[in-house]
């Protein structure tokens, strides 16, 4: 029963992160992290298979083997991240929800220097699109 709820999650994730790649205000990188997380405790097979697709290889590799990420990317999460996280702090900004507001924005403190400080940034790839 939990192999089979962690491969309906990892399929729903992988659906999500293929949008999240073309949609710029949905992230791809947290729904592949999720995807790949699923699928290596649900099935080998699933498992290879999706560390062997253009969308593993082009958002997670090099994350996933400790190398880092490219400048690129690191940007376009926290832009992301960022422009979702200001529409739940407006909102709650507008209700008048302060201690959420504050919440929200040591969130996006964490967030900002995870990626700045935390993550190792690597050069970009000749003839990578990434």
């Amino acid at each position: 029963m939990k192999k089979i709820l962690y491969i309906i999650l990892g399929c729903a994730s992988v659906g999500l992160g293929a949008v999240g790649a073309i949609v710029p205000m949905l992230p791809a990188f947290p729904f592949l992290m999720l995807a790949a997380f699923c699928f290596a405790r649900s099935s080998e097979r699933l498992d290879s298979w999706f560390k062997n697709t253009k969308l593993y290889k082009d958002n997670l590799e090099d994350f996933v083997a400790g190398k880092g990420m490219t400048k690129r990317t690191k940007c376009r999460i926290m832009i992301t991240v960022t422009l979702l996280m200001s529409i739940g702090f407006i909102m709650m900004g507008l209700k008048g929800i302060v201690t959420g507001c504050i919440a929200l924005g040591c969130v996006w403190i964490f967030h900002l220097l995870y990626f700045l400080f935390g993550i190792k940034t690597i050069p970009t790839m000749e003839g990578s699109d990434v």
